[in-house]
């Protein structure tokens, strides 16, 4: 299941993570990727509207580019994706996030907050990305220039 908005006001904490105003304009989409049938992971996106608006990419699983990713998507635009920043933290599920995955309310998660940057600096899309820590781990591989 995927949903998108356009022309959402970012919350603060968004607006903080895209380097914008609270309020802005922003397209979210809600994603809920399964295994077996079974929701194993949620995350919620936002990019900044005025980054895409009036362009085929403006929504992320509309259009002739739906479902490209991020880093694809902006280089339709012009806008060179560098590099992403992920910040994991343990957490207990909220109840609608219990709902949603079918675990316990209060559950542990992992939630991890990724951000998106152009080679220019600029954040082009933030996620919240809610996995339960019952069903997976998660690993890291960090690659190291030579």
């Amino acid at each position: 299941m995927n949903t998108a908005e356009a022309k959402v006001p970012a919350p603060a904490e968004i607006a903080t993570r895209l380097g914008i105003a609270e309020g802005e304009l922003c397209v979210r989409t809600a994603y809920e990727f399964l295994a077996d049938g079974r929701p194993v992971q949620l995350s919620t996106s936002w990019e900044p509207y005025d980054l895409t608006s009036g362009t085929l990419v403006v929504l992320p699983e509309g259009g002739p580019h739906a479902g490209a990713g991020v880093v694809n998507r902006m280089a339709e635009i012009g806008i060179t994706v560098s590099h992403a920043v992920e910040q994991p933290e343990p957490r207990q599920a909220t109840a609608e996030e219990s709902s949603l995955l079918g675990i316990q309310k209060g559950a542990l998660v992992t939630h991890i907050r990724r951000t998106y940057y152009s080679d220019q600096g600029r954040p082009v899309e933030t996620a919240d990305i809610v996995v339960p820590a019952a069903l997976c781990e998660i690993v890291y591989e960090i690659p190291i220039p030579r």
